[in-house]
């Protein structure tokens, strides 16, 4: 109780009020880690009690740890007392991250909500100032998500975490923002991890919903890249997502064989039919190196649709059909990652 007399931040209320949003918050992303609602829910309401103590007011470096202690000496379960102890990992660069899923659940409810309540009053950082440490924050996220492999949706992650603020008008739904935050730090741990901008780009770009799929994602493009094909394929694809843009949606709904008139377009027709449940099939299983490599047997096909087949027609019902042939190779080609992003 005395955390209602701690104030959080002057637009946010106190830190009572703030444990009320992480107990809220905590047990929502418990169920969506399959970690116990019961026990995430208790180790978010002790998070933040040692801040009253004497010890950590005289050490403040010991907070969480002296929550730990507390907490085991009150017989608390052994996850309630580790969460509260690990929902502050990774403190630093290349510190260990939550070990269990009520842990792992109270550290991202801890990020999201301060991501959330931050950019929510116009907090974000600017330049190289980050008073409230959100870059940190964002990246103990995305290690969390990547590192411990947790399958959840970035996005359910976000909304529920504007969801807990519903009830403080000063808190306006930034959840574009906070996302948009979060994929540029993501763009940074792709860079630290050795990919190339371009590639990166065309992982990013595409805004995946799951952050854990990532890396295998990252891993598929530059494997592509390596192929002797990828430059004339990226080159290609790039010329179609550019042909469609201009279009202005005058694609038609569903290609019509019976418009395909050149033999040219007809064989690429022919080559995505295959393709496409191959790729999808091996990006179901998760194998986005085998999907990316598959495309490698359309070159053929796509070099002699370009080379034979003019697609701004000027018979309109052919020019809207051919351009729904190039949508579905564009579908089939991106599926793994935007590879036009690879012509440079």
């Amino acid at each position: 109780p005395k955390l209602a007399t701690v104030v959080y931040h002057n637009k946010l209320g106190t830190q009572l009020e703030r444990v009320s949003r992480l107990a809220q918050l905590s047990g929502e992303i418990a169920v969506m880690l399959g970690a116990d609602r019961g026990q995430t829910t208790r180790a978010a309401q002790l998070a933040k009690a040692d801040l009253t103590t004497g010890m950590v007011g005289e050490f403040p470096e010991l907070q969480g740890l002296m929550g730990r202690c507390y907490a085991g000496h009150d017989g608390e379960p052994a996850a309630v007392a580790a969460a509260i102890e690990q929902h502050y990992w990774p403190r630093f660069a290349g510190d260990a991250l939550p070990e269990g899923p009520v842990a792992q659940a109270v550290a991202l409810a801890d990020k999201l909500e301060t991501l959330a309540g931050m950019f929510g009053i116009g907090a974000q950082p600017t330049g190289d100032k980050d008073p409230f440490g959100l870059r940190r924050h964002a990246i103990g996220l995305i290690r969390i998500l990547i590192e411990k492999e947790r399958h959840v949706p970035l996005a359910d992650l976000v909304n529920a975490a504007f969801t807990a603020f519903a009830g403080v008008p000063s808190v306006k739904n930034a959840r574009e923002d906070v996302e948009n935050f979060i994929y540029e730090r993501l763009r940074a741990y792709l860079r630290e991890a050795g990919y190339s901008a371009n590639q990166a780009e065309a992982v990013l770009c595409q805004r995946p919903a799951r952050l854990d799929l990532v890396p295998a994602q990252a891993a598929a493009v530059r494997a592509f890249g390596e192929l002797p094909e990828a430059a004339t394929l990226a080159a290609a694809n790039k010329r179609i997502v550019n042909i469609l843009r201009k279009s202005g949606g005058e694609a038609a709904i569903a290609v019509d064989r019976g418009r395909l008139t050149e033999g040219a377009e007809h064989d690429l027709y022919l080559a995505f039919q295959a393709l496409e449940p191959i790729v999808a099939d091996r990006c179901a299983a998760g194998d986005f190196t085998g999907a990316l490599l598959a495309l490698a047997t359309a070159k053929p096909a796509v070099d002699r649709f370009f080379d034979d087949v003019m697609v701004m027609a000027d018979d309109p019902a052919i020019r809207s059909n051919r351009l729904a042939l190039l949508r579905g190779v564009a579908q089939t080609m991106n599926r793994v990652a935007d590879i036009s992003k690879l012509a440079a």
